[in-house]
């Protein structure tokens, strides 16, 4: 666990610009218009399509041409250093007719914005370069605000150059600090080390925050009119809902590249958001999900080839950036990552190897509790070739990683979802089918018609005995299916976070051109939510997810991070609730639950769990920072202390013993990489606090001797 209050010289150059897919562009102001006719025939497509399929009914009117107007406004100047309240006035005059430009095909307002947008880009670059030419006045007492949604736009450009102002003070403040503390480092090593003095280290700091502004605008000029085209699309289509999105030819391209399977690397899946390059998922089981710092989510700010300096990346091309962070196996890659949650800057050290495909698979532990063996099936996700029905899937693999365990007297079992993210739906259903005889297991709506139930139509009930089901609040989409069928049948035991992530909802890919066969050139694609998914209970998922039967806290608890915190999220609803009736397995569900419930509230390891959980969160809501040096470095130096606290937070060491079953042992021989593996999962699964809190629900639980059915 690693938490880092420092603001990087990288990340502070990122706040002065939009952090969106807005900062792709060339500053050529006479391509306003590269290439009008194709632009127009997008705008067509998309109307027509967003109307007709997305799951949402969404007039084109007034209010959808407010939220476009601020959307697009807020992705290209979210840090208010570029438009002032002048600018803002007279975009105004569009708030409310964008949704008739539309149906026009007419592009007046995102010409307007984007025009005067290109032409404050040039400003800047004087702006940054004249403030930097003189020292800072670090004595004066001001502070500075990050929370730009609670800044107001400058009243004028003299307004608008001191905001510049500050920021450029704050990234210079925070290069001076990282400079005294690594002289205080070698001095420490080194006595005769020459300590730079504070006019010396400030002159240097000026000088690096200027060349990354240099580089960042440099890189700025080399993008396209495409890209910033699409920042317009991604305001119009995001109006329908988040998960709503057009990706032009080149962004699909980058959106489906990796640098995981057989690459050597670091098992993480990237995407290009504007200038950032963010993580878009990993691989389960590569380096960097071993490693366990980098998230979904996370900034890549900076990339460091082991002891190197750091090369900046922000504003780089994805081809580009992913050069640097892939890599030969064994060697070090230092990611210098902006937090998404914590919004912390953070130096991450992973050590590339070759992604194994086949650490994204199904895989268990076998464990003895009390003269009993149980076992944690790890379902990285719900993973299935439609293309190759030859190929592996989950469910098939499930059932025979169940069968396998059955053979070898195991009497429980836990299926590990966490941060399982989803996959096919036909593989959630059919895992849901290993448990529970047939019946319904998920429901499905288009838009406008009556939810179609999802059945398992196997009677066979591949594992009879207990279940307890780990989530967390990464897990989403499928895995909330499947635990939610656990849940609503009374078939297994939730524990995890409070609530999981909370998408509910399904996308498609689909190229542009299918709709506008004509057209020669490729118009891009749009991924677009075309579904909801409903329990069988009636209630969706969507937003809510499912809820713990036994909430545990973590990291997240007091976090804004889920389905119900992003902007235009589709609501909760229900529907019918579909025919099915309950195992209630149990003899003693609720004494269970109880018990649980007790050990939790009393434990140290999770209390301490909670208090780091809401220190992060007063962390996450504190957006200002002093700009007076003396200041700044007491605050820093404040929350290190704190951060001190919470350095063992998940120190945890369990008395229990984790062995592979015995097919897999009998590969170790042959095969030292996957005994190396395994090796290494055991002894996290030994110092994991949630695995033997779910073992000691496990071990509690009794079946029912003759199961009381109960129909619904």
């Amino acid at each position: 666990m690693k938490t880092k209050f420092k603001l990087s010289t990288a990340f502070l150059a990122i706040v002065l610009l939009a952090n969106s897919f807005a900062i792709q562009a060339s500053t050529n102001t006479e391509i306003i218009n590269n290439d009008p006719e194709k632009d127009k025939v997008i705008i067509y497509v998309l109307k027509n399509v967003l109307s007709r399929l997305h799951f949402v009914q969404k007039d084109i009117n007034d209010d959808l041409s407010e939220q476009i107007f601020d959307s697009f406004i807020d992705a290209l100047d979210s840090s208010k250093r570029y438009f002032t309240k002048q600018d803002i006035k007279e975009f105004s005059i569009y708030k409310y007719e964008i949704d008739n430009q539309l149906l026009q095909d007419d592009l007046s307002f995102y010409n307007l914005v984007y025009g005067r947008f290109l032409e404050k880009i040039k400003n800047a670059k004087s702006y940054y370069g004249d403030l930097l030419a003189q020292p800072f006045d670090f004595k004066k007492n001001e502070t500075i605000d990050l929370d730009y949604t609670t800044v107001p736009f400058a009243k004028n450009d003299n307004e608008l150059i001191d905001y510049w102002r500050k920021q450029l003070k704050l990234q210079t403040l925070s290069r001076i600090q990282e400079q005294t503390e690594l002289q205080k480092l070698k001095l420490e090593k080194d006595k005769n080390f020459k300590v730079k003095s504070f006019k010396t280290l400030e002159k240097e700091a000026r000088a690096e925050v200027l060349k990354n502004m240099e580089e960042l605008y440099l890189r700025i000029e080399e993008l396209e009119h495409d890209d910033w085209f699409s920042t317009f699309l991604n305001s119009v289509v995001s109006a329908f809902d988040p998960h709503t999105t057009y990706m032009d030819p080149r962004i699909k391209e980058r959106f489906d590249q990796t640098i995981s399977g057989k690459l050597e690397g670091i098992g993480a899946r990237l995407q290009k958001k504007g200038i950032y390059t963010h993580v878009f998922e990993l691989v389960a089981g590569g380096p960097a999900s071993k490693q366990g710092d980098l998230e979904p989510g996370d900034i890549i700010l900076k990339v460091a080839q082991g002891d190197e300096e750091p090369l900046d990346i922000v504003g780089m091309r994805l081809d580009d950036a992913i050069k640097f962070i892939k890599g030969k196996k064994g060697t070090e890659v230092r990611l210098t990552v902006k937090k998404k949650l914590t919004g912390s800057i953070e130096v991450i050290s992973i050590i590339r190897d070759v992604v194994q495909l086949d650490e994204t698979f199904v895989k268990s532990s076998i464990v003895e509790k009390e003269g009993k063996k149980y076992a944690i099936i790890d379902l990285p996700s719900f993973y299935i070739d439609f293309s190759d029905n030859n190929y592996r899937d989950s469910a098939k693999d499930m059932e025979k990683e169940i069968e396998r365990l059955k053979a070898e007297g195991v009497t429980g079992l836990i299926i590990d979802l966490r941060n399982n993210g989803g996959g096919s739906l036909k593989t959630a259903i059919e895992i849901s089918g290993l448990f529970i005889d047939e019946g319904p297991v998920v429901q499905v709506k288009y838009r406008g018609e009556n939810p179609i139930v999802k059945e398992d139509i196997d009677p066979k009930v591949q594992w009879d005995k207990s279940v307890v089901v780990l989530v967390n609040e990464f897990s989403a989409s499928a895995s909330e299916i499947f635990a939610a069928a656990m849940q609503d049948y009374k078939r297994g035991v939730i524990l995890g976070g409070n609530q999981t992530y909370g998408k509910g909802t399904v996308q498609n890919v689909l190229p542009i051109n299918q709709f506008y066969p004509k057209y020669k050139k490729d118009l891009g694609y749009i991924k677009m939510t075309i579904q909801k998914f409903y329990r069988v209970n009636g209630g969706s998922t969507q937003q809510e997810g499912v809820y713990s039967d036994i909430a545990m806290p973590s990291r997240l608890s007091y976090m804004k991070y889920g389905e119900r915190d992003l902007t235009g999220a589709l609501a909760w609803d229900k529907v019918p609730q579909a025919k099915y009736t309950q195992t209630n397995s149990y003899a003693n569900f609720n004494d269970v639950v109880y018990n649980s419930k007790q050990r939790i509230a009393n434990s140290e390891n999770f209390k301490l769990v909670n208090e780091y959980a809401k220190w992060l969160k007063e962390n996450q809501d504190n957006t200002s920072y002093s700009l007076n040096y003396k200041e700044f470095f007491n605050e820093s130096e404040a929350k290190e202390k704190e951060a001190e606290k919470f350095k063992s937070v998940f120190d945890y060491k369990s008395n229990l013993t984790f062995t592979s079953p015995k097919y897999e042992q009998s590969l170790f021989k042959e095969n030292e990489d996957l005994k190396d593996k395994r090796v290494a999962w055991h002894k996290n699964l030994a110092k994991d606090m949630y695995i033997s809190e779910a073992l000691n629900v496990l071990s509690e639980l009794k079946l029912r001797e003759k199961t009381e059915i109960v129909k619904n």
